[in-house]
């Protein structure tokens, strides 16, 4: 019996640039206040697109590509800010103002659009996803300082005493965002497919 191995749909991409800069972590907090501030109107449209894609889905059974693209882009901007930033501490290159892909810059994000979906499921799938919610919760700590934040902060303290990042501990940081977005990706329509309780690919 050959068992196929697949790789969930939402890809989450994470590539730590070195030598990072021991110092800079300290005021990236200021330094993304201009991509906070887009991103929040960005994540207001892509709600109301979300509604209008529940309704397309419950109707023709699709996604409409131009509003899964814009979601996806939003998704993607948002987790580049976070790899710069407290949500990995990935790199010191600044983020850029883009929806696009950007095989250059060390952070990306891709969903696989889905040719069709259940209609079925954009009714329940917050409910599936409920376990996935809590664990997603205690990652984040629902906007406060969560084990991702605390864990990317303690790797920089360690940067900053040493000159190195820990790379295992980077990875848990990696496979935790993975793990979140994955559970966005669903949460929002974007698959049908239930996401795995791992952190790798």
């Amino acid at each position: 019996m050959t068992i196929e191995n697949k790789t969930y749909p939402v890809h989450v991409r994470g590539d730590l640039s070195l030598p990072p800069s021991r110092l800079l972590w300290l005021v990236k907090w200021l330094l993304i206040i201009p991509h906070l501030i887009v991103v929040a109107f960005l994540g207001f449209a892509s709600f109301v697109l979300t509604i209008i894609a529940f309704f397309a889905i419950l109707f023709t059974g699709k996604y409409p590509k131009g509003i899964f693209d814009f979601n996806v882009g939003v998704l993607r901007w948002s987790w580049r800010v976070g790899f710069y930033s407290y949500s990995a501490l990935g790199t010191d290159k600044y983020p850029p103002f883009s929806l696009d892909p950007d095989p250059n810059y060390p952070a990306d994000l891709e969903i696989d659009y889905p040719e069709k979906l259940s209609r079925g499921l954009i009714f329940v799938k917050w409910l599936l996803a409920f376990p996935h919610w809590i664990i997603v919760w205690i990652f984040s700590a629902a906007g406060r300082v969560g084990l991702v934040t605390l864990l990317s902060i303690v790797n920089a303290v360690i940067l900053l005493f040493t000159g190195n990042i820990t790379g295992e501990l980077f990875n848990i940081v990696i496979g935790m965002n993975r793990w979140s977005y994955r559970v966005f990706a669903y949460a929002f329509l974007m698959r049908d497919e239930y996401p795995p309780f791992r952190l790798d690919d």
